[in-house]
């Protein structure tokens, strides 16, 4: 039987090495040690466990020095506007359209068939907090609505431009939610409508202020205000 503490040749070798790279035993933790759980926010605002992943998100710090430099205006006529002007669901190849590649990456576990649906999986709303485990259930929220981009300045865009608007798979602008709450949204603005969960606030005063940024669209005096308030959720 060997002695508590004995160590073999390979554990003697490896303990050599270390000290040779000034390590001890005790610096080489397993990588899953290393991982956020499920539960864990991640410093960007993601959760693992797939709640609220948005790509580009910045930090509060870089939302609120976005907001102070967005240019305040009234809303636009909504003359001309119907969400035909901004072609959406596009083709992103392999059979996938944008709609399934947000939900692909906005779920854990997302199983898809050969036309790229996605047939299961586990997904958080990030507005209500709500599990789901149906894609039929979710909608393709645009953070920033269409009709909101079009009197804030998508009125003079080209096609081309509110097609990319319409389908940003790069910027925070696209993410899966509960229908209902998506629905309970509409075209409205912080202003008007916030996430009934407030925990999420931070979360999506950063990403709206960053997808407003990003195509220099315009917000009004009171929009500002409300998204000033939500970024005040975040701290410091």
């Amino acid at each position: 039987m060997r002695r508590k503490g004995w160590w073999g040749p390979k554990a003697l070798a490896l303990a050599v090495l270390l000290a040779a790279m000034g390590c001890s035993p005790s610096d080489m933790s397993s990588p899953e040690q290393d991982k956020p759980s499920a539960d864990e926010p991640s410093a960007d605002g993601k959760n693992p466990g797939g709640e609220g992943r948005l790509p580009g998100l910045p930090t509060a710090v870089k939302a609120r020095q976005q907001l102070d430099e967005l240019e305040v205006a009234a809303h636009r006529s909504m003359s001309g506007y119907s969400r035909e002007r901004f072609p959406h669901w596009s083709a992103q190849g392999d059979s996938c359209d944008t709609r399934e590649k947000v939900l692909a990456r906005s779920g854990t576990d997302v199983e898809r068939d050969e036309e790229c649906r996605a047939v299961s999986g586990r997904w958080t709303s990030l507005y209500d907090g709500k599990k789901v485990g149906d894609a039929s259930e979710l909608d393709i929220d645009h953070m920033v609505p269409l009709a909101n981009a079009w009197r804030s300045g998508a009125d003079k865009w080209p096609q081309k431009k509110r097609e990319a608007f319409a389908n940003d798979l790069t910027h925070p602008q696209l993410l899966a939610v509960t229908a209902s709450t998506n629905r309970t949204k509409g075209d409205q603005g912080p202003e008007e409508w916030q996430p009934p969960v407030k925990a999420t606030w931070c979360v999506y005063a950063r990403a709206w202020t960053s997808v407003k940024a990003t195509y220099q669209l315009t917000v009004t005096r009171a929009e500002k205000n409300e998204l000033d308030e939500m970024l005040a959720t975040c701290g410091r």
